[in-house]
């Protein structure tokens, strides 16, 4: 995986948080690799991504980090994880993706994006690439906030 199809997902989704969640102090985890067919924590939105690179970008937290900041951009404390939280991450997770691949155009990559597909519950497992029985690893960066955890996971792959 190149890293300069990972920095603008690092860079922006570091930007957006800080913006989205009131300039609040948004840090950056250690860097790890983890393989694609992994449990997530709770809550994932998951954008694809189809072009000269194919892969997936998944933001991936807990029910109450995803509550915390579903309620801080909504600018209203939300009572639970209902349609407005759960629409409020997609458009998170849309935010993100859409400026990043903005930045990778400008670099001269090109590819688009697939909707945000918002996955939420327990003892969830998001598969492997594309189907195929290939392990491509993932690059997690983890952002610590005072709204919680997330975790910005990139798996991408050049086309072949």
């Amino acid at each position: 995986m190149r890293v300069e199809y990972i920095n603008p997902f690092v860079e922006t989704s570091f930007r957006v948080l800080k913006e989205v969640l009131g300039g609040a102090e948004v840090k950056r985890g250690d860097l790890y690799l983890k393989s694609t067919a992994m449990p997530v924590m709770g809550v994932a939105a998951l954008v694809g991504l189809a072009g000269d690179v194919e892969g997936r970008v998944l933001f991936d937290m807990t029910f109450e980090t995803a509550l915390n900041i579903a309620s801080k951009m909504n600018e209203e404390k939300l009572p639970a994880f209902d349609d407005l939280a759960k629409a409020t991450i997609s458009e998170l997770a849309n935010l993100i993706t859409a400026q990043s691949v903005t930045k990778l155009h400008d670099l001269g990559f090109k590819f688009d994006l697939t909707p945000p597909a918002l996955f939420a519950g327990e003892k969830m497992e998001i598969a492997a690439l594309g189907g195929t029985t290939d392990n491509v690893e993932a690059l997690i960066v983890p952002l610590i906030t005072d709204y919680g955890k997330i975790e910005v996971n990139v798996a991408i792959r050049e086309r072949t």
